[in-house]
């Protein structure tokens, strides 16, 4: 269905035609002035330097048109030419039940249905998530859940580095523990000799002790980037430690991103596009646009329209090896043979945004994708400490994900410890979920693009906007729902001011969700979630829904919350979040 703006645009943009004024003056918004009227328009303005008139006068004409459309209960007219627009409860019921009777809920589908490439996640084989894997997880999850609603074919991908000086490093350093393993050997057969068992907690220590051995120890360093330039080689012996240690580490991710209800579609990695990179400098050849500058492979990026200076792309570096930019851009060729995009969005810190500009500018001077397709960076800020600083344990570190996600389950065990609405055998599985509701919410109610403090305590509460506030609603619907048995429920009038402000924010969230996909940005998704939270919270201390005598009203109220429970549970199934039965 379509939003209520579009709606209204569409009745008052015919008012204007009907005046003889252009119709594209009819756009109509939300009001931010709610005590005047719910929605408005100024086209008017627009109109008085069109025609010659005043804006008020424009105003009128169209205002007398739109009194005789059967929808609107005022059409107001305030000088010098606002178009103040006031629905009638008769249509406000007719939008709700269509809302109610909509298989997605009212949120509007994609005209154009789009295919979407989302790179989101960007974890490194053979170590442990930690926080700094957390804000692309889950606002590259909601963004593709959110796009999937509006009726989008979305494809996320997690984009494993897998292929670079990190394995390389890995290997040199299993290398020197365990030089008599046989995948070290030059004569390493792969189909008859066999492979050590390696675990997570292995590799999550052997990476930090060589990347630390490596700024220290030159030999050791030139070891590694020699074992990295062999295994991009094709040594046999290093082929199949990779593999192992691929193994291994995409068990224990998946592990840890099923914690956070984080799915990706493809587990594809820097070396999966390694065999694009050919074809890739052949492109880059052919199209005169490499050069060879110290011995590196380079592509000029710098626009005459930049304000500061735009380095070169590197494409190849002196030792013959390829980097970041090399593997982006051969994983866009990538990406357009296998799924044709017509988006591919990238969610990353937003402190790379030097370098996805480098490769955009390469990738569309070298045509690697169609002109009309879009290649967008969408960078998120930093998660701070109190300090106001990026996040670190008491020692200093960086927490592991994994213990993160122990540390808020725990803090809601905690809370749940005695309480008397949730059984002893489900409250592990219940922490879990209030736990990342708290984080999620408190991570996605703000702007991806703004840093935010994280405050588990502010999280963790049950009033304000947290998303333990919203399991709470849930949970408060579901129990008067349980108390009304079998009781009617059929959305019959409009009866209060309370059931108004709940229907008006009901007849909106079309229009929220489209900001929220025009803005890439989940926070929207949060906030009308919240307000419809505290709409019905109003609702339910305004009105006693058990006790009310008069069957039709009861019935009406009884369907209205069940509606609302259906639309935050929408809300909180994009953003990640799963609900409770009680709490």
């Amino acid at each position: 269905m379509k939003s209520i703006t579009k709606l209204l645009t569409e009745k008052v943009s015919a008012a204007f035609e009907k005046c003889g004024y252009d119709s594209k003056l009819g756009v109509v918004t939300a009001s931010d002035r709610l005590d005047l009227c719910q929605f408005q328009c100024n086209g008017a303005f627009s109109g008085a330097k069109l025609y010659k008139k005043a804006p008020f006068m424009i105003a009128d004409d169209v205002a007398a048109v739109l009194k005789e459309e059967g929808i609107f209960g005022k059409v107001e007219v305030v000088k010098p030419g606002f178009l103040n627009l006031t629905l009638t409860d008769e249509y406000m019921l007719e939008l709700t039940k269509e809302i109610e009777a909509d298989k997605f809920n009212g949120v509007p589908q994609a005209e154009k249905p789009q295919t979407i490439v989302i790179d989101y996640g960007g974890p490194n084989v053979a170590k442990p998530l930690h926080i700094g894997h957390l804000r692309s997880a889950i606002i590259g999850e909601s963004l593709k859940r959110l796009a999937r609603a509006c009726g989008n074919t979305v494809y996320g991908d997690v984009h494993l580095g897998d292929w670079g000086l990190q394995i390389g490093l890995v290997i040199a350093e299993l290398n020197e523990r365990y030089p008599d393993w046989k995948c070290f050997s030059a004569d390493f057969n792969a189909e008859t000799d066999a492979m050590p068992e390696l675990t997570a907690d292995l590799l999550c220590e052997v990476y930090p002790f060589a990347s630390k051995k490596s700024k220290e120890d030159e030999d050791f360093k030139a070891k590694a980037h020699t074992a990295t330039f062999e295994l991009q080689n094709g040594r046999e012996g290093y082929i199949a430690l990779w593999k192992e240690i691929l193994k291994v580490s995409i068990a224990d991710l998946k592990s840890n991103y099923s914690k956070l209800d984080v799915d990706f579609d493809y587990w594809y990695g820097e070396s999966d596009a390694d065999k694009f990179i050919p074809e890739l400098m052949q492109i880059l050849e052919d199209k005169k646009l490499s050069y060879e500058s110290n011995g590196a492979l380079v592509v000029d990026v710098e626009l005459e329209s930049d304000k500061a200076p735009m380095p070169p792309v590197i494409v190849r570096k002196s030792d013959n090896s390829s980097i970041y930019a090399t593997t982006d851009l051969a994983t866009i060729i990538q990406r357009r043979k296998d799924f044709n995009p017509d988006k591919i969005w990238y969610v990353v810190d937003k402190r790379q945004e030097l370098h996805f500009t480098q490769v955009f500018r390469c990738a569309r001077r070298a045509d690697l994708v169609p002109a009309e397709t879009e290649l967008e960076f969408l960078g998120f800020g930093t998660m701070n400490g109190s300090d106001g600083k990026p996040y670190k344990t008491r020692d200093g570190g960086v927490m592991r994900l994994s213990d993160l996600i122990q540390t808020v389950t725990d803090a809601s065990l905690a809370r749940l410890e005695n309480s008397s609405f949730v059984n002893e055998d489900d409250k592990e599985s219940y922490a879990q979920k209030l736990g990342m509701a708290a984080v999620k919410f408190g991570d996605l109610i703000n702007h991806r693009s703004k840093d935010y403090i994280f405050d588990l305590d502010k999280f963790m509460s049950a009033e304000g906007k947290t998303g333990i506030y919203l399991l709470y609603t849930v949970s408060r619907i579901n129990s008067i729902l349980k108390k009304t048995g079998d009781c009617k429920a059929e959305l019959n009038g409009v009866y209060t001011e309370a059931e108004r402000d709940i229907m008006l924010k009901l007849i909106m969230t079309g229009d929220t969700f489209n900001y929220a996909m025009e803005e890439k940005a989940p926070n929207y998704i949060c906030e009308n979630a919240y307000q419809l939270a505290v709409s019905f919270s109003h609702f339910y201390h305004e009105n006693h829904i058990m006790d009310e005598q008069d069957e039709a009203k009861k019935a009406s109220w009884i369907a209205l919350i069940k509606l609302v429970r259906t639309m935050i549970v929408k809300h909180l199934d994009i953003l990640g979040i799963e609900t409770v039965e009680n709490m």
